[in-house]
């Protein structure tokens, strides 16, 4: 029942994020193309991981390199020539956040497993290192980073806007999410390192 729960709050807020027009509802402002990003990789991937843990039973990628995969992707989305394509055509658009999906349930996938704790726990401490400092980039950017139409449309205001929700949703999920991961390999005395 709470699996059922968690699966279907992952793909209700995927439903939700790629079924709303973000862009059109908001203008276009780059903060909704972030908040898009961010309910995909750090909300709706880990609801569908945990609500489906059997489909990804058969995912045998460590978590930190699923953490490396996932920084690739996030960060090769952002440099500027690629964002201000993917903005630009609804192909790479759609490709963008097809690669955001597979890469969020990728980490998420092998970050959950029973026997990664300690490495899922390093896994998601890189990646809201990575979240966070692409995050503090585009806050602190003293100039527009993309220059796609609707990227400028809310200026250097927006795209710290866009910043913040990185910060805001990345940051805390990843940080908390490995936090309970490392409590929980601390409390069970693995590798007989520790006594319960």
């Amino acid at each position: 029942m709470k699996q059922n729960c968690f699966l279907l709050a992952g793909l209700s807020l995927l439903l939700l994020v790629w079924m709303v027009p973000v862009e059109g509802a908001t203008g276009g402002y780059f903060s909704a193309h972030m908040l898009r990003h961010m309910t995909v990789v750090a909300l709706a991937t880990p609801l569908i991981v945990l609500g489906a843990p059997r489909l990804f039973s058969d995912i045998k990628v460590s978590p930190l390199l699923a953490s490396v995969v996932e920084f690739l992707i996030v960060w090769g989305w952002h440099l500027p020539a690629f964002h201000d394509h993917a903005r630009a055509n609804p192909v790479m658009l759609a490709s963008e956040q097809l690669s955001f999906l597979l890469a969020g349930l990728l980490l998420w996938a092998s970050v959950l497993k029973p026997r990664e704790a300690l490495a899922g726990a390093g896994g998601l401490f890189l990646t809201s290192m990575h979240m966070t400092l692409l995050g503090a980039i585009l806050i602190l950017s003293p100039r527009l980073l993309y220059q796609a139409e609707i990227c400028r449309l809310g200026g250097i205001p927006d795209q710290q806007m866009g910043g913040m929700i990185m910060l805001a949703i990345g940051t805390p999920v990843y940080l908390i999410a490995s936090l309970v991961l490392l409590s929980k390999e601390l409390r069970s005395g693995r590798n007989g390192e520790l006594t319960p």
